[in-house]
């Protein structure tokens, strides 16, 4: 048995004993450790995505620590999807989590997860930058563990080098050593299309069949289908079809909007049908990123639409 094989066996043994969740199927929108299950009688819940009020946030006109608090009061949002941007030095640092988990538990909001970038290549052509990067991920889902999250949304970065096949084995092979690690924590690790070939639905569900771990999933994003530097896009109905089955959470991109709050760029009507065609009963998250309206009036209006949808 060599290591990889030993860490699988271990990981998932012990996961499996203390969760029995983990072997629940993938595209239900089931969650290793905490909960992602919509509100009694809901198709869906909603859910907001810090990285709707990265401006605010980056302008230091809000505290990060304050996003659970803004979330409830200000949209009515109880479950929120945390940046690893807004807190880059406060991963370990367990009483700036246990502030933030003491607000969000004071306004009755769930973290749901937290997406993590820049902590290097999950896929890079170097076996020990690989790794590296797979060991820099790991105090972010500590971090998640302690806040409650079910899962710590990574990328699957290749760097572009080799063929199709090449950085498929690799994306699959950097994360299937950090979802084994996440199994010891209780928590899903799932990847977004987030540009180049991880914006390729085919690609990236691919990558999740080589890995085939229970808790290792997508997170399926409406708008982040732009597959090279050109500009091409992969058709966005179809990249969200091909990742749903492996979906344990969803991102609801949004930029612009009609006179009759219908999303430009995304047919809602038509991408939910398909999100909820493919089983998933878990939280959409808001994750608004226009122009035209506010950060606050593009939350709102995502929100009135995902509402629209599901009533």
């Amino acid at each position: 048995m060599n290591r990889r094989q030993f860490l699988h066996s271990a990981a998932v043994a012990s996961a499996a004993v203390a969760l029995p969740s983990l072997i629940t199927g993938c595209a239900t929108g089931a969650a290793v450790g905490g909960v992602n299950t919509p509100p009694r009688g809901q198709k869906y819940g909603i859910s907001l995505a810090q990285w709707s009020l990265h401006k605010t946030l980056f302008a230091k006109k809000l505290d990060p620590l304050d996003f659970p608090v803004v979330s409830r009061r200000e949209y009515a949002i109880e479950a929120i999807e945390l940046v690893n941007q807004f807190y880059k030095d406060k991963a370990t640092d367990t009483a700036h989590l246990g502030e933030l988990k003491r607000r969000a538990t004071g306004e009755g909001v769930r973290i749901l997860l937290i997406m993590v970038d820049g902590e290097g290549a999950l896929g890079h052509p170097e076996a020990d930058k690989r790794r590296q990067a797979v060991l820099n991920h790991h105090k972010w889902a500590q971090a998640a563990r302690s806040l409650g999250c079910h899962s710590i949304r990574v990328n699957a970065e290749t760097n572009g080098v080799g063929s199709w096949d090449d950085q498929q084995k690799r994306a699959a092979d950097g994360l299937g050593e950090l979802s084994l690690y996440c199994a010891t924590l209780g928590l899903n690790c799932i990847v977004e299309n987030h540009g180049n070939l991880s914006s390729n639905g085919q690609w990236l569900a691919g990558v999740m069949r080589r890995v085939n771990l229970p808790n290792c999933g997508t997170l399926p994003d409406f708008g982040n289908f732009r597959i090279d530097n050109r500009g091409t896009e992969y058709d966005r109905y179809q990249g969200v079809a091909e990742l749903m089955p492996f979906a344990k959470a969803v991102s609801a991109k949004s930029y612009d909007f009609d006179a009759q709050g219908n999303c430009v760029e995304t047919d809602y009507d038509r991408m939910m049908k398909i999100v909820l065609a493919s089983g998933y009963r878990g939280f959409v998250g808001i994750e608004y990123e226009g122009g035209k309206l506010s950060e606050s009036d593009g939350i709102i209006a995502t929100r009135k639409l995902l509402e629209r949808v599901r009533g």
